[in-house]
């Protein structure tokens, strides 16, 4: 599967006492790479919220940080499904600064009913469009 990249630069506020990006932030990067490859793929999460009657929240997350990023600095964000479920994605995700790998993650997603915060099924349309969408390149 194909991985969707999404630009990311680092500004004062990402960043730490100690002048690089505070640990907490590169999930927010990682949130905002998931956010822009539904976005690309026509779907809006506040639109799934009010027509499908769900929300996406993280499950469970493992972070390897390898190198630390600094204000100023561009980075790219995959996002990549490496397993998809019937109520859940596991996304593998990538912090690069040009060749360097920074950040590393794996992040799991479940799929909710907005009103009874359960798990429900990712609509089918929904489903088969992401596995078509990572097959093929952004």
């Amino acid at each position: 599967m194909k991985s969707f990249i999404w630009p990311v630069r680092v500004y004062y506020e990402d960043t730490d006492a100690g002048g690089v990006v505070f640990y907490a932030n590169y999930l927010k990067f990682f949130e905002r790479a998931r956010t822009e490859m539904l976005r690309a793929m026509g779907y809006e999460q506040d639109e799934l919220i009010a027509n499908e009657g769900i929300i996406f929240v993280v499950r469970s997350v493992q972070v390897d940080y390898l190198s630390p990023a600094r204000f100023n600095e561009q980075l790219q964000v995959s996002a990549k499904v490496s397993l998809a479920k019937k109520a859940s994605l596991t996304f593998e995700q990538v912090i690069t600064r040009s060749d360097d790998v920074l950040c590393k993650g794996s992040v799991r997603i479940a799929c909710l009913d907005a009103q009874t915060m359960r798990p429900k099924a990712i609509p089918e349309t929904l489903f088969r469009a992401i596995l078509e969408h990572t097959r093929n390149e952004y």
